[in-house]
Order: structure tokens, then sequence, then C-alpha cells
């Protein structure tokens, strides 16, 4: 049952004084669920593909996956995007310990496409809707601003809030559509169906409770 928690362990374990919902094994941040979002590509440029200091998280076998599909993929990719590939891989381990997609010069991921105007697409997602692949993109980037964190026991799941997303959280606010219903899709991808409806029943018992209709601000 979903329930909503304030033990001063659960604090301790993801560094903030904050309630969260836990959802089966996962805890949810309220800003997943307050706060109103919505991609709004034309105005970001898609700026996430090429900003902060490491590539997109990977799962496990996404790089299996993504290295089974390169071929199909390298004439949408930089020059340097592909020596980078050619030098280094697909994928490294960050400073965190993580595996992440490799990246040019510190800053955009290998697999980022320029289109007129500076606007940065995804050759893997490019080459899928054109039928070219399957569907390879990390599921890290499906979920973005989701940011998941693995500890013992449980998964937290928290809204990366920072400032080339705010037209995202404009847009969303202008049409009431609040993060997690934006995300639904990789949501149910990554957790399931089950997990979804729970969140659901339990996101709109908490917004009822707590006064937090679309339009005010959390």
């Amino acid at each position: 049952m979903a329930v909503v928690c304030r033990g001063p362990g659960l604090w301790q374990v993801v560094k903030k004084k904050k309630i969260m919902l836990q959802i089966k094994d996962t805890l949810v941040s309220l800003d997943l669920i307050e706060r109103f979002f919505v991609c709004d590509l034309d105005a970001c440029l898609g700026a996430c593909c090429v900003e902060g200091d490491a590539g997109a998280p990977l799962a496990p076998g996404e790089q299996e996956a993504i290295e089974a599909v390169l071929d199909s993929v390298k004439d949408l990719l930089t020059p340097a995007a592909l020596r980078e590939i050619e030098e280094n891989g697909v994928a490294y381990t960050d400073p965190d310990g993580d595996l992440v997609t490799s990246i040019v010069d510190g800053r955009d991921c290998v697999f980022t496409r320029y289109e007129a105007g500076g606007k940065c697409l995804c050759a893997l997602e490019s080459a899928f809707r054109a039928g070219r692949i399957p569907d390879v993109k990390p599921i890290s980037c499906r979920l973005y601003p989701v940011r998941l964190k693995d500890y013992d026991g449980f998964t937290a799941v928290n809204l990366h809030r920072w400032k080339i997303c705010r037209c995202a959280e404009t847009l969303g606010r202008a049409r009431g559509v609040r993060a997690y219903e934006f995300l639904r899709d990789p949501l149910e991808r990554r957790f399931g169906r089950d997990w979804w409806q729970e969140l659901d029943f339990t996101v709109k018992e908490w917004l009822r409770q707590n006064h937090k209709y679309p339009g005010q601000s959390s």
C-alpha cells in the first residue's frame, strides 16, 4: 500500500529532510508530483543533450544494445563524436562510478545531432523514428528530468530542477500538466503499470489533502 513516509531513517538515506511518497520499493519526491512540466524543445533547443559534466546514465544491457546498432546511426553523428567512439567507445565510467554515454569535449553526448538553428536532437531516437533501428535510447534520457538513485532496499525517484528546464515548467503550468503525468510512459516502462497506477492514486489523494490544485504553485 502507498503511504506517506516521514521517518528519520529515510531522511538520512536520501540526505534531505523532506516528505516522500512510498510507492512499492521506491520513494518518490514531491517535486515530481507537485511541479508542472512539459518539455519545450523549441525554447530549450535540447540543452539536456549537451549541458552537464557527464553522459546519460546507462542501465544494464543498454551499452550492448547501442553497440549493436551503431553502424546504422554513424551517418547521423558528428566527426568529433565518431572519433570519440572510435577511441573510447560508446560509454565510460564517470567519477561517481556510473556507466554513462561518452561525451565530446566534456560536453555533448556523442549521440547528439544538430539541426538548423542549433536545436539538439538524439541520433538514436531519430534513427528509431525513421524505422532504421529498434528503440535503444537510454531509459534515463526518456525519464529526464527524473533521476533515479538506488539505495539499500529502495530506489529514490527525484526531479532534477535546473535553469535549462525553466521553460518546461512554464509550459507545464500553462497546460496544467504535472511532471509525473508528462513522464507517464517512461515511468511505466521503468517501473510497470501497477506501480504507475499506485502512484497516480496516491498523488491524487496527496494533492486533494494538501490543496495542491492545478494552477497553484507548490
